[in-house]
């Protein structure tokens, strides 16, 4: 994975090379447990098949770099592009995201070959590319650490709806830990501050520009939200009282018969139960609550009466904590979130769960997309969509930072999603 003080600049050939290697094979390792059947099915329109996230990170290689920068080179499969394009306009034509699924051919096996051969091809080209070429590299690696998370989300999801409740991997075994407590306070900072990318490392066009917001005081909580606290948030009643809800998330509620976070299962004595990738296991309570939407972590917020964090005083107070601590994803296995451990300080901001923010996604102050297709990766989605920080369980370590910015529709809970409380001063 690539160093956060790498950038293409300073990048040597090997550096990159190796960076190129580890995140590949971390793909071809999550996805070694699943069958062709596996990698093919899609179980929404907002997943995708494993087998199209295989492929798809390859295209963004084959075409961004080896199509466009090495002198002779051959598409792997002419057909292919219009396959597994995602939404880049200024490609043409593609499958539509919603019959991904119906791609039954090319199988599984002849999507590792095409795999391989963009690997060989890209690493044979490497000495001679230049910077803008290595800049895509370094892009390209990082948005299949993207899909790397995706890829996990969406297998979950699928094996959700099997009866049988599969499960992908083990069962990752943790250390028990102490109840982590009352929920503490930590002052946040308040006047003028500055957020986004400082141009240091890598970071997506949507990071920036760094600029200057105004913090009015405030307090964020000391730890994520548990599991046993969401339990408590139901049991009184928090799903059918519509005076917690927004408008939207009312409907949303009544439409769809939410009374529970995603995957959470009842046992035969109304125990609780959560499905993941090493299949249902008891929930701990003592865990932060994950797979919620957007519009239920307000309501959770509103019944505690407090709020969610905003963009900037959760960025502002993650700037000095190290972004590669925590829980996160370093190897093709169970991503879990973890119980929290007693400590002073603000704790578990990377990792375990990203963090709904009361933020919507919007363009900084003086944003500009770039030119061409790769312009198209992150601007033309901002509207309608809520921000979300940090890190999480299924986030390869090293790839988040203060500035990062994740961001879903409110209704949206597949993916390993939390929530930490905020407070006026």
């Amino acid at each position: 994975m690539l160093d956060d003080s790498l950038s293409h600049a300073d990048a040597t050939q090997d550096d990159l090379a190796s960076a190129y290697r580890s995140v590949r094979q971390l793909s071809e390792d999550l996805a070694a447990p699943l069958s062709d059947a596996d990698a093919t099915v899609q179980s929404m329109t907002d997943a995708s098949p494993a087998k199209w996230h295989l492929a798809h990170e390859s295209w963004f290689f084959e075409t961004f770099v080896l199509r466009d920068h090495v002198d002779g080179y051959e598409l792997f499969d002419a057909e292919w592009p219009f396959l597994f394009n995602s939404y880049y306009e200024a490609e043409g034509e593609r499958q539509l995201r919603a019959r991904r699924g119906m791609i039954t051919r090319p199988t599984l096996d002849e999507v590792r070959a095409y795999r391989a051969h963009v690997d060989d091809a890209l690493l044979a080209a490497l000495p001679d590319l230049d910077a803008e070429a290595r800049t895509l590299i370094e892009l390209g690696l990082n948005h299949e650490q993207q899909h790397q998370e995706l890829l996990l989300m969406d297998i979950q999801h699928l094996f959700a709806e099997n009866p049988l409740e599969p499960a992908m991997f083990p069962v990752r075994q943790s250390d028990p830990v102490d109840a982590a407590g009352e929920l503490g306070w930590i002052e946040g900072r308040s006047g003028e501050a500055e957020i986004g990318c400082d141009g240091a490392g890598f970071a997506f066009d949507c990071e920036g520009p760094r600029h200057k917001v105004y913090l009015n005081p405030h307090a964020l909580a000391d730890r994520l939200v548990t599991n046993g606290e969401w339990a408590a948030f139901i049991e009184d009643g928090g799903y059918a009282d519509p005076a917690l809800w927004l408008s939207d998330g009312w409907t949303w509620v009544q439409e769809n018969k939410i009374a529970a976070p995603l995957y959470w299962r009842t046992g035969d004595e109304g125990e609780w139960y959560r499905f993941g990738l090493a299949g249902a296991q008891q929930l701990d309570p003592h865990s932060p609550v994950c797979h919620v939407s957007y519009y239920e972590a307000d309501a959770f917020a509103r019944w505690t009466g407090y709020r969610l964090p905003t963009e900037a005083e959760w960025e502002a107070a993650a700037a000095p904590i190290d972004s590669d601590a925590g829980n996160q994803l370093d190897a093709a296995a169970e991503p879990r979130p973890e119980a929290v451990r007693p400590a002073k300080g603000l704790r578990q901001m990377f990792g375990d769960v990203w963090e709904w923010t009361a933020s919507a996604y919007q363009p900084h102050p003086g944003f500009r997309a770039a030119e061409g297709a790769v312009g198209e990766y992150n601007g033309k989605f901002m509207v309608g969509q809520y921000v979300l920080k940090g890190a999480s369980c299924a986030t390869p370590r090293g790839h988040s930072r203060a500035s990062y910015r994740n961001f879903f529709y409110p209704h949206m809970r597949w993916q390993f999603a939390g929530l930490r409380l905020a407070r006026d001063l």
